[in-house]
């Protein structure tokens, strides 16, 4: 996968924040609402295709809700980036993230997401999340068995973490310990490996079902890899040779020693200043901070940080990030006065 290397500053978003369409009446209920990014512009996305993310766009999630004992209304706004993703293309993404945090009185918790290790948080939103190749111009919820491109689909994970993503339809990278769903359009085909596990089983079935309804006309067929015929029609349909983009996992986040940095006064750069655990008086309202947990990067703006250093979270992140190596972690922006549950969790008591 192709590291992000977004260069951008975010001077002044106000002054567009006014004016862009996407954003007439967001933020007066609660709900989701999804952009895709299409030649620079704010594009709506269909909410039939919420969850459902191709590789080669970004995209734009705001998640506005209201706490079970509160009645005020709260916003997280993500940017999400595809692995084929144009830097025009995620850059646009991420000002505009920064542009609606504007909009919204700079009440927004700010993150960055990056295709293949989205954030917890980001997950809860989607029943499934669904990674595709190519671009949604590519087409995917209405066909025709003329046109439609056949899709192997990669169910791999355990409970709430299981992973979906389109793979290449070769025999040679099928895993018995996962499942499988062939998408041809107009017949879909659920196989199941001999050693996969429950949730990958249900999560399959469930996406399955989605596909059948949304389609009304379209056939399924759940199989068991123990004892499938080799000339099955699932088998027919993948090629014998492995395909040049071969189905590897990126590397696993693991988490390390939590660390803490604080921004200094010389362009972003920032200063270490602590490893191991790290407590709410560490952080002091007249700086800037990055927690680093190893998975995740929370940039912490204290009340009294300069007006360029509130509107700049995410390049300070990035930079940190691409010179620390880092480059697809999560990414959270949250100020002092705002509530964050990855800043509780990444704070000892």
């Amino acid at each position: 996968m192709s590291k992000p290397s977004i260069s951008f500053a975010f001077l002044f978003p106000e002054e567009s924040a006014e004016s862009e369409p996407a954003w007439a009446g967001i933020g007066e209920e609660a709900g989701l609402r999804v952009w895709r990014i299409v030649d620079f512009v704010v594009t709506e996305w269909d909410k039939s295709q919420y969850g459902r993310f191709f590789a080669g766009d970004s995209y734009i999630v705001l998640n506005t809700y209201v706490e079970p004992d509160g009645d005020e209304l709260k916003y997280d706004v993500h940017f999400w980036i595809g692995k084929h993703s144009t830097q025009d293309e995620y850059g646009t993404a991420a000002y505009k993230t920064v542009e609606l945090d504007t909009f919204l009185d700079d009440k927004a918790v700010q993150h960055r997401e990056v295709q293949g290790h989205e954030s917890e948080l980001f997950r809860t939103y989607f029943a499934n999340l669904v990674v595709m190749e190519g671009g949604a111009d590519s087409g995917f919820n209405h066909v025709t068995e003329e046109e439609y491109r056949k899709r192997l689909l990669h169910f791999s994970g355990k409970r709430k973490t299981i992973t979906v993503r389109e793979v290449p339809a070769c025999k040679e990278g099928l895993k018995s310990s996962d499942v499988y769903i062939l998408d041809l359009g107009k017949k879909v085909i659920q196989w199941n490996g001999e050693g996969a596990n429950k949730d990958e089983k249900f999560k399959a079935a469930q996406y399955l079902n989605e596909l059948k309804s949304e389609r009304g006309d379209c056939e399924s067929e759940v199989v068991d890899e123990d004892g499938l015929s080799s000339r099955h029609e699932f088998y027919e349909n993948l090629t014998e040779e492995p395909s040049e983009e071969t189905d590897s996992d990126d590397d696993e986040d693991e988490e390390g020693e939590h660390k803490l940095l604080r921004l200094t006064e010389t362009g972003g750069d920032v200063e270490e200043v602590k490893t191991g655990p790290i407590t709410r008086e560490d952080l002091v309202s007249d700086d800037v901070f990055v927690v680093d947990t190893g998975k995740e990067v929370i940039v912490w703006i204290g009340s009294n940080a300069s007006a360029e250093e509130k509107k700049n979270g995410l390049p300070y992140a990035h930079k940190y990030l691409k010179e620390a190596a880092k480059t697809f972690l999560p990414v959270t922006v949250v100020s002092e006065n705002q509530t964050c549950a990855a800043l509780d969790i990444a704070l000892s008591a």
